[in-house]
């Protein structure tokens, strides 16, 4: 049975083993080369230069795979055609390409031949694409003999499995044979006993709506006994958004329903990302720290640089959020006249005023190119905030959610830059827009979307689009 251990297993193979051809097709691609530049005359180059120039396998051979698997080159093997096996390849090819060369650039590799660089990536998507064929046929033919399918019993209503097939991927069912059925709500405990044995069941899949726990405890515990895998579908559980997973507290068994990424290699890699690109971000901007802080103390003395603000954080908790100063000093003394005189061009509980007195003259020019922001990278430092995430709002602004669902962008770490900033910013008008991008972000999350939106930010900030 394809479950998804059984998934992740395979893909994990699958990828060891692309790395392995990866590895062969840059290795053999200086050999090719050397043997089109002897057929046309041209010097080859020696050894030692072409020892130099190995350092690209550090780089595509673990990453190759990884990127292949965020285009979803692992996914639905047995069904894949293979137009969209080449458009995964081509992106994946695409990326490495253009992040060797970005490498090759900044760590001014002098010595990089193109002609094998070309060779190596053209030999990786041809023997990846061979390798992607010859599993799709395996699969296919794999199943297509009836001995060779998992012998599978469902227990439930009559009605509940019928819908549980027709829901399931037909990657999935394509590997059962389904042998036998068996009411749990009509039928004896002991019928089950006996169909186990007459079926050489291997599996039970349930489907267990409409039953009583106690009849179903009791269907599991004749599959126990008779050493046969008893798999419970939670389809008694009506779970929209959350993901449903198994875990344990001790010998506890626990049913996880997950609405928030769940811990991964990959939500590691975000924590790191988020440190060492704080860092970068602070050292490379260090000049315009400097302009800010001597800008607001000249443009409004007596006034402190920075001004900080109590903030929600993850699941609502609160801290201390950093800008540079953009307002007067008693500007939060003030809100409540300015929504009276000047109203709210945000509908809910935020408030935002594009032309709002009380921002000093050089806070425009903060706020215009997102400078008054960059303190929040102490707060990624500090591990309050994330490069990218729901932006943190005011306490008194969470306080005032109308609808329960609003707090979902309370359940990830708050970002400096989100969906809202690259699709909307100060644009947006409306506060269900804005949690809609965020819950967005939340529900579709992916190191790969994280740098993508990294990279859209860049412009928006750049050229002060949509900033007021």
């Amino acid at each position: 049975m394809l479950t998804r251990n059984h998934e992740e297993f395979r893909i994990q193979a699958l990828q060891l083993l692309d790395a392995l051809l990866v590895f062969l097709a840059f290795w053999f691609a200086w050999d090719i080369r050397d043997g089109v530049l002897s057929l046309l005359g041209r010097k080859v180059a020696d050894e030692e230069l072409r020892s130099s120039i190995y350092w690209t396998l550090y780089i595509a051979v673990p990453f190759t795979p990884l990127v292949l698997e965020r285009f979803g080159f692992y996914r639905l093997l047995r069904a894949k055609s293979a137009a969209r096996s080449v458009a995964q390849l081509f992106k994946g090819v695409a990326v490495m390409a253009l992040f060797i060369a970005l490498f090759a650039v900044f760590a001014k590799y002098t010595d990089v031949r193109r002609l094998a660089l070309g060779i190596g990536f053209c030999n990786l998507a041809l023997l990846l694409f061979i390798r992607d064929r010859i599993t799709k046929n395996y699969l296919s033919t794999r199943h297509v003999k009836q001995e060779t399918k998992e012998r599978i019993m469902l227990v439930g209503t009559r009605e509940e499995t019928e819908k549980l097939l027709q829901e399931l991927d037909e990657e999935i069912t394509g590997a059962w044979n389904v042998v036998s059925h068996f009411n749990a709500d009509t039928q004896a405990v002991e019928d089950l006993y006996n169909l186990i044995k007459e079926h050489s069941v291997e599996r039970a899949v349930f489907a267990p709506k409409g039953v009583s726990f106690e009849k179903v405890a009791n269907a599991v515990e004749a599959c126990e006994l008779q050493g046969i895998e008893a798999w419970v579908a939670a389809s008694f559980i009506r779970n929209q958004i959350a993901r449903p997973a198994f875990d344990s507290l001790g010998d506890k068994p626990m049913l996880v329903l997950r609405s928030t990424p769940d811990l991964s290699w990959e939500l590691m890699c975000k924590g790191v990302m988020d440190k060492v690109g704080a860092i970068l971000i602070i050292l490379g901007t260090l000049p315009l720290w400097i302009i800010a802080y001597i800008g607001i103390r000249v443009s409004s003395p007596g006034a402190p640089a920075l001004f900080s603000q109590q903030r929600a954080g993850r699941y609502g908790i609160p801290f201390r959020m950093w800008k540079f100063r953009t307002m007067v000093p008693d500007a939060e003394a003030q809100l409540a006249k300015i929504k009276q005189e000047h109203g709210n061009e945000m509908d809910g509980p935020v408030f935002k005023l594009g032309k709002d007195p009380r921002i000093i003259p050089f806070g425009h020019f903060l706020r215009k190119f997102s400078i008054d922001e960059l303190p929040q990278l102490i707060n990624v430092l500090r591990g309050e905030m994330s490069l990218v995430g729901p932006r943190p709002l005011p306490l008194y602004e969470v306080a005032a959610f109308s609808k329960h669902t609003h707090r979902r962008r309370l359940s990830v770490k708050p970002g400096i830059t989100c969906e809202w900033q690259i699709e909307g910013r100060n644009d947006i008008k409306g506060f269900e827009d804005w949690v809609q991008l965020d819950l967005k972000y939340i529900d579709n999350w992916s190191l790969w979307h994280d740098f993508v939106i990294l990279l859209k930010t860049v412009p928006v900030v750049i050229f002060a689009r949509g900033a007021k």
